[in-house]
């Protein structure tokens, strides 16, 4: 109906029907805004504004190259980022170098004494939180310290442990090879049991004689002749268990092979048979109770 009633009026336009907002009116107020700025203008010295207004620093590098600062300065391409800063810091160069002398004039301290103690940026909360994670840190590293340690030693200890049996299995190895040069009599000394024998009364009392003791030294006597004929008769003492066993020598002695013997297709030879063919033979049961009725009848 609003629709009708317009168009009726003469009010619609042909095309897109939208309202159209007012421009806004920017008013150039310079009495108002003078009249503000006196209101929180306030004049304080310059120690308490430090605020400074100059151009760069001159550039040496520049200079020592013999370009122009002037074509330099004018030319700053705001798009190049580096030429930009580099801006900035020659403009804070020369601000530096224009404050200081009237700050030293205006005796202000420019240098922090040396037990001077800054706020920290950071808030205890903040710096508890990376010290407890140093502490973490630190904790990790000596856990991992001692473990390293410890498989040093796990190594070494392994180390002693194998030169330990290797040098036991020397010994037994050494100790065999003695008894078995004392069981063929191509040794009459067994060195392990001297040392393990404890001295006898006799041997103290010459050990600890006067001069004539001869330094304490015992001579070994021979064997006795009842003890060798007893060894002859009945052996020597020492290990029986496998006497009988093959070893290397008695394997690789072949001089008591018979190859007649041994090719031979008569298998009556060997153990209990001398050879002879026609050996007699048990009967069989049946046979021998045939035999037995026969001789019963």
């Amino acid at each position: 109906m609003q629709l009708q009633e317009a168009f009726a009026k003469g009010l619609l336009k042909p095309g897109l029907n939208v309202v159209l907002e007012a421009k806004k009116k920017c008013p150039n107020d310079v009495e108002g805004m003078a009249r503000c700025l006196a209101n929180f203008k306030k004049d304080l010295p310059w120690v308490e504004r430090l605020d400074m207004t100059n151009g760069p620093a001159a550039d040496i590098v520049a200079k020592a190259e013999g370009k122009s600062t002037e074509a330099e300065n004018s030319e700053i391409n705001v798009e190049d980022d580096f030429q930009r800063e580099m801006y900035f810091y020659r403009q804070a160069q020369a601000t530096v170098l224009k404050a200081l002398p009237k700050l030293h004039s205006l005796k202000v301290a420019t240098q922090r004494p040396e037990d001077y103690f800054a706020e920290m940026a950071k808030s205890d909360q903040q710096m508890h939180k990376v010290r407890q994670k140093l502490m973490v840190k630190q904790i990790a590293m000596e856990k991992s310290e001692k473990a390293k340690q410890l498989r040093a030693l796990r190594k070494y200890g392994k180390k002693v442990q194998v030169e330990v049996i290797q040098k036991r299995q020397k010994e037994k190895k050494a100790m065999l090879t003695a008894v078995k040069k004392y069981q063929k009599g191509l040794s009459d000394k067994l060195d392990f049991l001297e040392g393990d024998r404890a001295p006898s009364k006799g041997q103290k009392e010459a050990g600890g004689g006067g001069s004539g003791g001869g330094g304490g030294q015992h001579k070994k006597k021979g064997i006795n002749a009842k003890r060798k004929h007893k060894n002859e008769k009945f052996g020597f003492g020492g290990k029986k268990r496998g006497l009988k066993w093959n070893t290397k020598d008695s394997y690789d002695d072949v001089s008591s092979f018979r190859s007649k013997v041994a090719h031979s297709k008569n298998k009556n030879f060997g153990k209990g048979g001398k050879g002879k063919i026609n050996a007699n033979k048990r009967p069989g049961k049946r046979n021998r109770q045939k035999m037995k009725n026969r001789s019963r009848s």
